[in-house]
Order: structure tokens, then C-alpha cells, then sequence
């Protein structure tokens, strides 16, 4: 059911999943403040979030400033009042192999990727503890629990967020907090950060398949907001590069040692000058999807499956419930039975009408 009642902040909202998700509470009616470093990108936001029933409030941040981001919540609440749901989502990235990146691009990548999330988490916390109430979504990937070639300071930055995340939560529990954390693991999706990511490579980054639009993950997002879940994987490519790296992390070394280059590398060739976000943003509104949506999917069953797993447990639980109803109550009907009777029933099924001896 639609909530218009949730104040909403979204990081990374210009753009990319950031912008899906926005248009996601939109939908709902939410009150939401979108932050981001782009401002075109975010008053484009804006201008969406309006038009679909939401409310917007633009807010031009860099997140790896704590400052900004104190302020920015700040804003929200003085625009919309308190805020009851905080996604952490801003991300910048490198593609390159580790003996290429330069010191400051990995502290780059850091300082958006992971402390921005830390900042964006203490800029809640600071709001929502003392109300006891209230849910912080963190925007994780599939690449927090295995890192890829050529994406060392990313997968460095995503496992930090585990980290700091699951310590958060064994905090809020010790304190018996209302106050709720969820972290959300992406696949592979068709985002704009292929588009400007910086790039040491030959050939233009590209995500490996299979690939997700961002609304699939979005919606995921929504979800969250609305249930208390430790943890949600969304797309089943997630599930299984998980599960793959607990059973056999040594075997995985060596496929991705062989296929993670190629699979990250589009055929054309990059160019040198292509303008990257990594400092400063891209000028212009870029939009939510990116260059792959002909290779995208917009549907997710292990999602559906993952998000209505009550409802899919208590209708398979009554289905059982009322199959084993129907044979412990074919067993009393055939043992009330006198015997030549039984034989007939066993034989031909419970319910004939009962026939005389011979």
C-alpha cells in the first residue's frame, strides 16, 4: 500500500539505480531527498519524482564529505520532517588491473564507495535513535562477498560495507534498537556507471551477464523499506556467485582469472578522452539505464521468489497440511471398513458404498 508518509533519502540519486529507486517511492507518494553531486541529473530526478506522486527535494552532496551529508539531512528534515528511510547508494569506480590504479584513485573509491556510506549511516543514526524507529537500506552487490578482476577498490569498498554493517546491527540488537538495517546485494545491472566509470582498460567496461535492469533491484529496495529483512540477494546470479565462493573459492580464482577480463571488456574500443565521474560529476541528465538494455532483463523470478517467501512457505505449508488431511482420513475410512470391504476400497479407492459379503 502506498505510504505517503515516509520521508526518504536516496544517495546517488541522479542517476543509475539511485534515480530507480526514487521513482520507485515516487510511486508510493513518498517525500524524498535526493542527493548526488550532479545537479542536472538531480533536478531531472526531481522533476520525475513530482510527476509519478511523490515530493522532491534536490540536494546537490558530495557524500565522501561528512559535513555535506549532515547537512543535507538537515535540509531533508526541515523540508519534509523526520526522515524513516536512508538508502545508501552512491558509488564511484575504477576499471583497471591493481598494478595500474594510483593511490589516489583507491582512496577515491573509498571515500565515495564506503565511507559515504558510513557518513550517510551516522547522518541517520544521529536522527533515528532517538526516535527508535526507522530503516537503513545499504545498497551492497554480489562483489562484497567475491571480488573480480579489474574491480579491486570497488569489491574493497562493498566488502567494507559488510563489515560495517553487520557490526551496526549486533549494536542495534545489544540495544534493543527499533531502528532497522538491511543490506541488499546486486547482480550485475544495466546502470550509467558503465558509461563513466574511469577506465585504464583498452575496451569500454561492461557488466557480466546476466544482466538486470535497475528496476528489478529497485524494487527490491522498496521492499526493504516495508519488511524487516537482514539481508536480501536479488538475482539469482547473486545467489549463486555466493554460494560458489563458500564451496569452492579456489576454483572460482581460476575461472575468474581466465574469464573476468574478457567479460568485462566491451568489443569497441575505449576512448582516451571519454570524460569519467570519478572527481567531478558528468555534466547532464543521464538518466537510469544504461547502454544494455537489449542484453537486460527486466524480470527477476528468484526475486519474486525471495520476497514472497512467507507467503510461498504458508501455501505450500497448507497444501501439505491438507494433503496429509486426505490420506490420514482415506486410512480411517478404510480401516473402519469391515474386512472384504477394505480389500475393495484399497483396491478401488474410499468413498464406494459398501457391498455384502459373499
Amino acid at each position: 500500500m502506498p505510504n505517503t508518509q515516509d520521508v526518504v533519502v536516496i544517495t546517488g540519486a541522479s542517476a543509475g539505480h539511485g534515480r530507480a529507486v526514487a521513482r520507485s517511492f515516487a510511486r508510493e507518494g513518498a517525500k524524498i531527498g535526493l542527493l548526488a553531486r550532479g545537479r542536472e541529473g538531480l533536478e531531472a530526478a526531481g522533476r520525475e519524482v513530482e510527476s509519478l506522486g511523490g515530493q522532491a527535494l534536490v540536494v546537490p552532496t558530495d557524500v565522501s564529505d561528512p559535513e555535506q551529508v549532515e547537512a543535507a539531512a538537515q535540509a531533508v528534515e526541515a523540508e519534509f520532517g523526520p526522515i524513516t528511510v536512508w538508502v545508501n547508494n552512491a558509488m564511484v569506480s575504477v576499471f583497471s588491473p591493481v598494478k595500474k590504479l594510483r593511490p589516489e584513485e583507491v582512496a577515491r573509491v573509498t571515500e565515495v564507495t564506503y565511507l559515504g556510506y558510513v557518513y550517510g549511516t551516522m547522518a541517520a543514526l544521529r536522527r533515528m535513535l532517538p526516535r527508535d524507529r526507522g530503516v537503513i537500506i545499504q545498497v551492497g552487490s554480489a562483489l562484497a562477498y567475491r571480488g573480480i578482476p579489474l574491480q579491486a577498490a570497488y569489491c574493497g569498498a562493498k566488502h567494507a560495507i559488510q563489515g560495517f554493517t553487520e557490526s551496526l546491527r549486533t549494536e542495534l540488537l545489544h540495544d534493543k534498537s527499533h531502528v532497522r538495517v538491511t543490506l541488499i546485494q546486486m547482480p550485475a545491472m544495466n546502470t550509467t556507471q558503465f558509461s563513466w566509470s574511469k577506465n585504464h582498460m583498452a575496451h569500454n567496461p561492461q557488466p557480466v551477464p546476466p544482466i538486470y535492469e535497475p528496476e528489478v533491484a529497485a524494487r527490491a529496495v522498496v521492499w526493504a523499506a516495508r519488511h524487516d529483512r537482514r539481508e536480501i540477494d536479488v538475482g539469482a546470479s547473486t545467489v549463486a556467485a555466493i554460494i560458489a565462493n563458500k564451496l569452492a573459492p579456489g576454483i572460482l580464482d581460476h575461472y575468474l582469472a581466465r574469464q573476468g577480463y574478457s567479460a568485462q571488456q566491451a568489443p569497441e574500443l575505449a576512448d582516451p578522452e571519454r570524460p569519467n565521474n570519478l572527481w567531478e560529476p558528468v555534466p547532464g541528465d543521464h538518466g537510469v539505464h544504461g547502454p544494455f538494455s537489449a542484453r537486460s532483463t527486466r524480470h527477476s523470478p528468484q526475486v519474486w521468489t525471495t520476497l514472497h517467501r512467507g507467503t510461498i512457505a504458508a501455501i505450500t505449508g497448507l497444501a501439505l497440511a491438507a494433503l496429509a488431511a486426505g490420506l490420514w482420513g482415506g486410512r480411517r475410512v478404510a480401516r473402519a471398513l469391515p474386512a472384504p470391504s477394505r480389500r475393495l476400497a484399497s483396491a478401488e479407492g474410499p468413498g464406494l458404498r459398501e457391498l455384502p459379503a459373499a
